[in-house]
């Protein structure tokens, strides 16, 4: 037989491009249209619907940047088109290519009721199905023009990311305004030509079931009249019946399908806009499980609830009706998918507990799954937390962006720093936008690395990012594919029916150790510092307001403020979302997010004055307020009192023109150019800056990397660097114990103060840059003479080890990670940390000594200057606080990482102040104090082993208690854990290396 496979399949290409998808909507007559172009932001629904409009015509331009026109399209339906199927077509003026990133709209009915939503891939809106002719129709469309971003050349920079640069220029034509007739028949024939012709494309060229869809797609073709395809269609689908019947084999691969729209709480849209965006893609999800009843959708973040509950309620109505029907699923149980490398300690456990407590009170939904497909790494403490809040599961496809190894597993146990495993899966689909394309379902066969172990799988099926969902078309393929031989089987199910049958048939799955980093977007441990800077500050305000405000309340009676910390931990968490907090949001995002931690640290500030206030009472006493978990200058964690003398700093100038500091405990040599040539610990006699190079070293490099500019940073950065070693200034600080430096380059100016504490074995260096380069990376260079394999980074409720080597690829890609408030760096007998009051980004590399030996040298992450998708990002002036610890313990990077962050506050009162709770170990930390949620008046504290080493503590309660529960972090009781032992308000803890735990004190 002559080989004319090419042949058939071009046919099949151009037939349904150019006569059958035609066909589908084979008679229409245009609607009558008017607009009303909304003077500024959203108004209400009700304003939009009585304003006054004018007739527009399609072709005409509409659309200024993030502007908001209601249009209202009314027409007929013809009399002859009694008892056929009736849709508006409404194309705003999409580009069908780009789903979530282009103009969309909302449909509502003229009493308000939402239809629903419109976007490049879903045009249509159901008139009647029959008509019976002659009805009056009447529509009106919330648009929203959003402009296009990251168009046709990405990464260009762009104006059109704020309100305040975008202009005012219209973006988009009115294309068609339609009444139509579908022609449901054209419909499927599109649908099962589409199936059969992408699930051939993916058959092996010698595979016989190939060759059979040929040549039923030739038989199809061959009955389709090109001059009356809607005549002759059910004659071309009856030519296929025998294909799409034929049963999957056996082994066949299972899919279960997930509707899903992921949709970033910001990126290239502001928040307000994913406000409309959820409801948009609500109101589409709803209509389409009323019209499809195997569909199921899966909708995260509890965030997006929320704005629908309170900004739709009309959409909320019918999205609480499909929860009820087990149909529109709360996923994943926290307030965003948040970014989960940076959040720290509490704020990754809120995120679980406002997310999971809001799918509880509206649902009585629990979620067992953790759901961040879209998350750009996943830090090591990140099991431990899942399980902490009674979750089970975790779903990701974001590794498979990894540019260098290729991840293991699908299907394995995830390992955290304390040893909990959870059970995680990566959808082999490779895509949280899934459409259901032969390309797609074949590559998750291919692609599955569990095979033989497991042969299930989940695919998260609909447009995202900018949302939209699952289409029809998607539902239809998917019906297809059920049962379908020489195809995965696929079925729709919810996230919690898919892990079930995953963990029933592979339960001894492999295990992964440590963090799951993601070889990608290393630069957004960086860009957008004042973000970084701001989501720091705030999770510190709020641990001060919680402690203060529920020790005053227990100690004065002064009313806890539930509902201010409650509604602050909510904008706290939403800023953490996965492209806010990373950096990675257009600048109206990132003008706004430093505005809210502006107003978030007043009101947090004015709670903790009020609750110090309290506690202080009227005198003269000068107390310090030690918020931090360890006692300092003998005032105790979480107390006030006066604080003991710290000694004194010296400061004398050497013949070279450099200074020297000294306090007793370490003297630091600073030289002629601001540099740090010596850090001796004076207690071991040990020089912590390795010969022949300088600490406190600034280097600029360029920075332009292949793609996503506000998200990478790519290897290739470090072959150029330029050593900012020349000083404008370098002198004495005025308060005789520092010194300041003064450096100019380029565009930019930078300004130092490195102080030496009086009792305290800790180089302050503080850093103001006014930064105004573009396509630049700043970071701060200390040089160890240290020698070590590994390093420690802080992390969720204790830290991990990271290789200071390159000696495989998997080590070599780590070349940009991430820390919360320190590194750690460790021979046997002594060690160095670098700690931070609000950056994330670093380095560490090693050097060869000229006698021998290694060197290793910590970097730390200042600023970049990227141009996309934020033109001006970081343009400014910012300020930095680093401290540079010779001798210290693992211990001693954990006090003093805490100590940068929460400095001290002095005012006068009359009496110490006890801490409401205290533990009698410094590996013990306790990282929350507050007041149970509930309202009933309990005291919450949260603590961890720290250091990575068994710990017995007491922790000891500063008030009567009545009783003690150990419970999750919802601070509901663990019952198949035994209360700890309680001695006139001492209690007795035992932990494992880092574990968590939270106790639930009864107050007497």
């Amino acid at each position: 037989m002559h080989d004319d496979r090419t042949l058939v399949e071009a046919r099949l290409r151009r037939v349904l491009d150019e006569r059958v998808r035609p066909a589908v909507y084979p008679e229409s007559v245009p609607l009558e249209v008017a607009v009303w172009h909304a003077p500024g932001e959203p108004v209400p629904v009700a304003e939009g619907l009585a304003a006054d409009v004018e007739p527009i015509t399609v072709g005409s331009r509409w659309g200024a940047p993030w502007g908001t026109s209601w249009f209202r399209v009314t027409g007929t339906v013809p009399e002859a088109w009694a008892g056929r199927t009736v849709e508006a077509i409404l194309v705003l003026g999409f580009d069908e290519n780009m789903p979530g990133f282009q103009c969309e709209g909302l449909v509502y009915r003229p009493d308000g009721t939402p239809v629903k939503g419109l976007n490049p891939r879903n045009q249509w809106v159901r008139v009647g199905a029959p008509v019976e002719g002659g009805e009056e129709v009447r529509l009106h469309v919330e648009a929203a023009s959003n402009p296009v971003i990251m168009g046709h050349r990405p990464f260009t920079p762009t104006p059109l990311g704020d309100l305040e640069t975008a202009g005012r220029a219209p973006q988009y034509t009115l294309t068609r305004m339609d009444l139509a007739v579908l022609d449901e028949t054209v419909w499927h024939l599109v649908t099962d030509l589409e199936v059969l012709g992408e699930l051939m494309a993916e058959l092996p060229v010698d595979s016989p079931r190939r060759w059979e869809i040929l040549r039923a797609v030739e038989r199809a073709l061959d009955a389709v009249d090109l001059q009356d395809v809607n005549g002759t269609a059910e004659r071309a689908r009856s030519r296929l019946t025998e294909v799409l019947s034929a049963p999957a084999v056996p082994s066949a691969h299972h899919i279960s399908a997930v509707g899903h729209a992921h949709i970033d709480s910001a990126w290239l849209w502001p928040l307000r806009e994913t406000v409309r965006k959820v409801a948009r893609t609500a109101a589409n999800m709803t209509a389409l499980l009323d019209d499809e009843p195997d569909f199921v959708f899966a909708m995260s973040q509890a965030q997006q609830w929320a704005w629908i509950k309170e900004h739709r309620p009309e959409v909320w109505t019918r999205v609480k009706k499909a929860v009820a029907d087990g149909r529109f699923v709360p996923a994943g149980g926290m307030w965003v998918e948040s970014d989960t490398n940076m959040p720290g300690s509490e704020a990754m456990a809120r995120q679980f507990v406002h997310g999971k407590r809001f799918f509880l009170d509206e649902f009585g939904v629990e979620n067992d799954e953790a759901w961040l497909p879209d998350t750009f790494g996943f830090a090591a403490g990140l099991p431990q937390i899942i399980k902490a809040a009674g979750s089970t599961y975790l779903l990701t496809q974001k590794i498979s962006w990894s540019r260098t190894n290729r991840f293991p597993h699908h299907t394995f146990r995830w390992e955290g720093i304390d040893g909990t495993r959870i059970f995680t899966h990566f959808p082999p689909v490779d895509t949280y936008n899934c459409s259901m394309r032969g390309a797609e379902i074949a590559h998750a066969v291919r692609n599955f690395k569990d095979k033989g172990a497991a042969r299930h799988s989940l695919a998260p099926t609909g447009w995202g990012d900018g949302g939209g969902g699952t289409t029809r078309e998607m539902v239809a393929k998917a019906a297809r594919l059920r049962d379908l031989e020489g195809s995965a089987t696929v079925a729709w199910e919810t996230p919690s029916a898919f892990f079930a049958k995953a963990a029933a048939e592979n339960p001894e799955p492999p295990v992964w150790v440590g963090e799951l980093y993601l070889e990608l977007h290393r630069a957004t441990l960086t860009s957008q510092a004042g973000t970084k800077q701001g989501n720091r500050r705030s999770e510190h305000l709020l641990r001060e307001a919680e402690l203060w405000a529920a020790t005053a309340a227990v100690r004065t009676g002064l009313p806890y403020p539930y509902a201010d910390l409650d509604r602050i931990w909510k904008t706290v968490l939403l800023h953490q979302f996965h492209d806010i907090l990373p950096g990675s949001s257009i600048a109206w995002v990132h003008r706004e997010a430093r505005a809210t931690y502006a107003r978030v640290a007043d009101e947090l500030n004015a709670i903790i004055d009020a609750a110090q206030r309290a506690l202080a009472g009227e005198g003269d006493v000068p107390l310090v307020f030690n918020a931090a978990p360890h006692t300092r200058a003998g005032v105790p964690a979480g107390g006030a009192r006066p604080a003991e003398a710290p000694g004194r700093t010296t400061h004398t100038e050497r013949p070279d023109g450099g200074h020297v500091l000294d306090n007793g405990l370490l003297r630091v040599g600073i030289d002629a150019r601001g540099l740090v040539d010596s850090a001796l610990d004076l207690e071991n006699d040990r020089e912590t800056v390795a010969p022949g190079r300088a600490g406190n070293l600034l280097q600029l490099h360029q920075d332009l990397p292949n793609m996503w500019d506000a998200w990478d940073v790519d290897e290739f950065y470090r072959n150029t660097v330029t050593d900012l070693t020349d000083a404008e200034e370098v002198a004495p600080g005025d308060d005789g114990a520092s010194v300041r430096i003064v450096r100019a380059f380029g565009g930019s100016r930078v300004t130092q103060v490195l102080s030496l504490p009086p009792g305290e074995k800790r180089l302050v260096v503080d850093t103001e840059v006014d930064w105004h380069e573009t396509e630049k990376f700043l970071k701060l260079a200390f040089p160890l003479d240290l020698h070590t394999d590994r390093y420690a980074s802080e992390t969720q409720f204790g830290h991990f080890f990271r290789p200071t080597h390159t000696n495989t690829s998997w080590e070599a890609a780590k070349f940009e990670a991430c820390n919360h408030r320190f590194v750690h760096l460790q021979e046997p007998d002594w060690g160095v940390a670098v700690v931070n009051d609000g950056t994330y980004g670093h380095d560490v590399t090693r050097a060869v000594r000229t006698d021998g030996g290694t060197t290793t040298t910590v970097r730390v992450s200042l600023l970049r200057a990227p141009r996309f998708p934020d033109p001006e990002t970081d343009q400014g002036v910012h300020r930095f606080r680093h401290a540079l610890v010779p001798g210290a313990s693992i211990g001693d990077a954990v006090r003093e990482g805490w100590r940068i962050n929460l400095p001290e506050r002095r005012l006068d009162g009359a009496a110490e102040v006890a801490p409401l709770v205290s533990a009698d170990r410094d590996s013990v930390v306790v990282t929350a104090v507050k007041l149970a949620d509930d309202g009933s008046g309990d005291v919450v504290v949260r603590f961890h082993e720290a250091h990575g080493a068994r710990a017995r503590t007491t922790l000891t309660a500063g008030f009567p208690i009545a009783g003690v529960e150990v419970t999750d972090l919802l601070e509901r009781p663990l019952a198949d854990t035994a209360p700890p032992a309680v001695d006139d308000g001492r209690i007795a803890v035992r932990l494992r290396p880092f574990e968590l735990r939270t106790l639930r004190l009864k107050r007497a």
